[in-house]
């Protein structure tokens, strides 16, 4: 399928198969988020991948959403800010802009995979960081449980819900 194909097809799955999601899988995705464009390429942020039974229920008790702990893979997105770009004219940091790029990324090859995942950013951040130390020093972005969708999965009747170009271009 061709790129506006895919844009256009990606919905958020929030029914996941048990179906497993190989090790090639998983490197393709985290692949496409190694090569998103960040400001000044300087790459603000970490992709925490949990793999494990109990990796995957410790980030489901930390959000609302049951599609959490029947995924495949969980791979959590933080940023840096004291590694990110500045803008100098305003100081305006982007360290959360650039990991947004790279999960933007990592979801459009979950799609591309015939996988689907959902953007999760209602979680709570510092229960999770209790959970994983690892993740302490970043500003957690989002989450998202990733497998292959089941196979009554169907998009949220609001995803086909688009504002008019009128009212989110203008043009100058």
């Amino acid at each position: 399928m061709d790129f506006k194909e895919l844009m256009t097809a990606r919905y958020s799955v929030r029914k996941l198969s048990d179906r497993p999601v190989s090790e090639e899988q998983i490197e393709s995705i985290l692949e496409a988020a190694r090569v998103a464009p960040t400001a000044v390429n300087k790459q603000p942020f970490k992709i925490f991948v949990l793999r494990t039974p109990q990796a995957i229920k410790h980030a489901a008790e930390c959000c609302r959403f049951d599609f959490i702990a029947s995924a495949q893979v969980v791979f959590v997105i933080g940023a840096k800010k004291e590694e990110a770009w500045v803008r100098p004219s305003d100081g305006h940091n982007f360290a959360e802009v650039d990991a947004s790029i790279a999960a933007t990324h990592m979801m459009l090859e979950i799609a591309n995979l015939g996988l689907g995942a959902t953007w999760v950013g209602h979680f709570d951040a510092e229960k999770l960081k209790g959970f994983f130390h690892q993740t302490r020093d970043y500003e957690l972005i989002c989450m998202f449980g990733v497998g292959y969708p089941a196979d009554d999965s169907e998009p949220n009747p609001r995803h086909f819900q688009y504002k008019d170009m009128k009212d989110l271009v203008e043009r100058l």
